[in-house]
């Protein structure tokens, strides 16, 4: 059996309206879903031996965030090797990348599955997964009309990936019009507060203005970082890394700029410094807060004239180097303070970025949830890891104060206890992995987590977290900083934390 006309012209009517590439793919599944009268269809971008999924329907939301490496997922990676259409015997014993992925089911295994690779030429470029419970759900449908979905699909897609391309080639003026390879690393997140960072990272990328990132600790500034120095003209260039609060004072100097053989006790040759080794690259300076006013003086100047001395050399090297810096602390307020140079300041955020609270990220914390999943997964040989509903609320509900790196945490020592207790490798995450400890105000899972039935999970959280903030200040007789490393908190991420709590 084939498809109607109708229903080939709603689908590429669906694939040729629209302006954002992400609404035109959704409603290209919700189609498809409808027309073939599946449980479940995805349509995932083919990238670096990995399916990235664009658009699902009948899938737990947490797929988006999942990365799937072939190498770990033999179904997906019959589907990249077949080049025609795939259909599994509904008794493979090939496990079902979506097993306990779809919603009201999760204890079920998927039955039918047909898997449409999608070509530009002869490249691989993304595939449709179609799933269903019954294990005959697909058997009317011929290879004809399942092959001309595919074209019709990665026709579009193709043209998706192109128009992308032309987007970020980061064409300046005189400059050749020729195709970059797009960096590495990924940012996840479709959450506007993201959507519009990458757009910014986007477009700060291609100029070679410094970059001050700022955010919470655990949200991703690094990330960032690496982004913007891939989509850079300097992406061929080293990217060199320096933590500014890991270096001790009288160290600091020479870490930056280098240093003369017999400069002081302990230089027994000539050394370069970061700035020498990030010359024609990308210098990261990691914590730019901490660096003392002496050194923020120097780093000025290197800034201002592209010149630098050595520890005990009077002669002066020419570098060029981009400088993209990070802090978790509000350096206007340090300016104010006068803690941070004011004209260092704006030398450095000429194009300030910001990276939100993983709370103020929303669905976005589901995406991450479900990536680090998949990771774990892999990591430690399971079938498969599935967040419960319930779960789902639970983690969009907590303030993260960790943010994406206490999440990541959170999750592995979910599933490393899940793990133990079951024995077929089927993973099925509960909120009652998850609870707080007063030592370190995050997710871990020693002891559940009574709350008051009377009130809702934010409020119980919140009063949580007030008790514990209180409790360690008392104990450290009111002494923040003190009272953050009690909480494995940064002190300006705790002073944030008890301002919304009304602690101060």
């Amino acid at each position: 059996m084939g498809f109607s006309v109708d229903a080939l012209a709603q689908i590429a009517i669906e694939l040729q309206s629209g302006i954002e590439h992400s609404d035109r793919f959704q409603r290209l599944i919700t189609t498809l879903r409808q027309s073939l009268k599946c449980d479940a269809c995805a349509l995932l971008r083919y990238e670096s031996g990995q399916f990235i999924p664009l658009a699902i329907d009948g899938l737990m939301a947490d797929v988006l965030g999942r990365r799937f490496l072939l190498e770990g997922h033999p179904r997906l990676e019959a589907i990249a090797r077949a080049g025609d259409v795939v259909r599994f015997p509904a008794d493979s014993q090939l496990p079902d990348p979506y097993d306990g992925l779809i919603p009201h089911h999760q204890h079920l295994k998927v039955h039918a599955c047909v898997g449409l690779p999608l070509y530009a030429g002869q490249s691989l470029i993304g595939a449709l997964t179609l799933d269903g419970l019954s294990p005959d759900q697909f058997d009317a449908f011929s290879n004809e009309s399942l092959r001309l979905i595919a074209a019709l699909a990665a026709g579009a897609l193709n043209n998706a990936l192109l128009v992308e391309q032309l987007e970020n080639q980061n064409i300046l003026p005189n400059q050749p019009a020729l195709f970059k390879p797009t960096g590495q690393t990924e940012i996840i997140g479709l959450s506007l507060r993201m959507q519009q960072l990458k757009k910014e990272i986007d477009i700060v990328a291609a100029s070679d203005l410094n970059v001050l990132v700022g955010g919470e600790t655990g949200t991703g500034k690094e990330l960032v970082v690496k982004s913007i120095h891939e989509k850079s003209l300097r992406a061929d260039k080293p990217l060199v890394y320096l933590n500014c609060a890991a270096l001790p004072e009288n160290v600091a100097e020479s870490e930056l700029f280098g240093h003369v053989k017999g400069a002081f006790t302990g230089a027994i040759s000539h050394r370069s410094g970061k700035f020498e080794m990030a010359d024609n690259g990308t210098l990261f300076l990691d914590e730019i807060g901490e660096l003392s006013l002496s050194l923020q003086a120097k780093l000025l100047r290197v800034l201002q004239y592209g010149d630098i001395q050595r520890v005990g050399d009077d002669r002066s090297l020419r570098v060029n180097v981009r400088v993209l810096a990070a802090t978790n602390r509000d350096l206007r307020e340090e300016v104010l303070e006068g803690r941070f140079r004011a004209d260092l300041f704006h030398r450095l955020s000429v194009f300030p970025l910001f990276v939100p609270p993983l709370k103020e990220r929303g669905e976005d914390i589901i995406l991450l949830a479900g990536y680090f999943c998949e990771q774990y997964r892999q990591r430690f040989n399971l079938s498969s890891v599935v967040l419960s509903s319930s779960l789902q609320m639970y983690l969009l509900n907590y303030v993260w104060p960790g943010n994406v790196r206490e999440l990541e945490h959170a999750i592995h020592r979910a599933i490393v206890l899940a793990r133990a207790s079951t024995h077929t490798g089927d993973v099925i995450l509960q909120p009652h992995y998850f609870t707080f400890n007063h030592r370190e105000s995050e997710l871990v899972t020693d002891q559940p987590l009574m709350l008051p039935a009377s009130t809702n999970l934010r409020d119980a959280t919140d009063d949580f977290q007030r008790k514990m903030i209180t409790q360690a200040l008392e104990q450290n007789h009111y002494n923040w900083s003190a009272s953050a490393r009690d909480l494995s908190l940064d002190i300006a991420n705790l002073h944030r934390l008890a301002k919304r709590l009304g602690l101060k």
